[in-house]
């Protein structure tokens, strides 16, 4: 079996094998491509202490086959009923996990009917963000990759601050952003583009409008790209023309606290920890209701992944993590300041991966 995908697994069935799992059903799409390679839009995982077993159907077929080579192939045919009970007949299994916040209810309640008509004695077992927790430590390949996707978002920045200007709608600065993050080679992005200004940008998920940029206002531009299946995620706030007095305070105080976290944050430290520092800096200063979002999150092959910095966060930050960094202040009917940078925890302390100017 490939190595790396073999590291993982072997990772994957220790974790199991302490809470006395003898298999696991994967059904997130990011959970089986980090555990096979397999990159399609539909299919399953089944991994025993034995076996590795991908379920697709007739359209993925080949592609398994070549991304997943040291997988066994099942085919997919009809509904759930008529499939599920041949995959598992004949594997020595009795308590199988599945992934508890990605299966359905509907899902869950269907393969327990199935198990019950069989009359099966095989348990179902909920399990709770194994793969994820695997995927928060990122091998170097897999940083380098983040890299790679990071450069294209600078390389983004750098040309729409030269390509913007006053009267521009918000809807054609996204387009000419996702046109050149494409062009530049990023894979389908993975995030739309949020470009946001003046009071637009009180929305930290604010949707491109129609709406003309003004002169003298806060514009937040938020992107990502993706190389090798991995993301970037990258914000700044810029302004045409000279910002106000409220502009430049809140910015001040929001670029602190970003550089007051990057320069704290050691490895063990949790996640809600450093959340607070940022917290901290812009509660003194005023503003702590404006600041009602994480601190950050994990970037990988998902755009939001473990580990989660924020309030109560009890994930310790460890070398190989990858994750933003990005304070914010939001300010309803004036807009909002976000700066957002991706950092990669080395030899304990943060290194950062973004280089666009802030």
């Amino acid at each position: 079996m490939n190595l790396k995908i073999g590291n993982r697994i072997q990772k994957l069935r220790q974790g199991l094998s302490e809470k006395e799992i003898d298999s696991i059903f994967i059904s997130q799409a990011e959970n089986r491509c980090y555990l096979s390679g397999f990159d399609g839009s539909s299919g399953f995982l089944l991994i025993t202490a034995q076996n590795t077993i991908l379920a697709t159907d007739f359209r993925y077929i080949e592609q398994a086959k070549r991304q997943a080579p040291d997988y066994e192939i099942f085919r997919v045919t009809g509904d759930l009923g008529g499939w599920f009970p041949r995959l598992v007949a004949e594997l020595d299994i009795k308590r199988l996990g599945f992934e508890a916040e990605h299966i359905t209810f509907a899902m869950h309640r269907q393969l327990c009917d199935i198990l019950n008509k069989g009359e099966s004695k095989l348990k179902l077992i909920p399990v709770d963000r194994m793969v994820e927790s695997l995927r928060a430590i990122k091998e170097p390949e897999e940083i380098e990759f983040i890299i790679k996707a990071a450069e294209i978002t600078d390389a983004a920045i750098e040309y729409i601050q030269d390509k913007i200007h006053i009267g521009m709608r918000e809807r054609e600065v996204a387009w000419e952003i996702e046109k050149f993050l494409r062009e530049r080679g990023s894979e389908t992005i993975p995030f739309d583009v949020i470009v946001a200004s003046g009071p637009n940008s009180a929305l930290p998920h604010a949707k491109p409008s129609a709406r003309a940029i003004h002169s003298s206002e806060p514009i937040i531009i938020d992107v990502g790209a993706r190389v090798g299946g991995y993301c970037s995620d990258l914000s700044r706030t810029i302004c045409l023309g000279t910002p106000d007095d409220t502009f430049n305070k809140v910015y001040d105080i929001v670029l602190g606290a970003q550089l007051a976290v990057m320069a704290i944050i050691r490895e063990g430290m949790s996640g809600g920890e450093a959340d607070e520092v940022a917290r901290i800096i812009i509660e003194q200063a005023g503003y702590g209701e404006a600041f009602g979002h994480g601190l950050g999150h994990g970037v990988g092959l998902a755009p939001h992944e473990q580990p989660r910095l924020g309030p109560n966060s009890l994930e310790h930050l460890v070398d190989g993590m990858v994750f933003t960094i990005e304070p914010g202040i939001y300010l309803a009917g004036w807009g909002g300041v976000r700066v957002e940078d991706l950092v990669v925890i080395e030899n304990g302390k943060v290194r950062e991966i973004s280089k666009a100017k802030k």
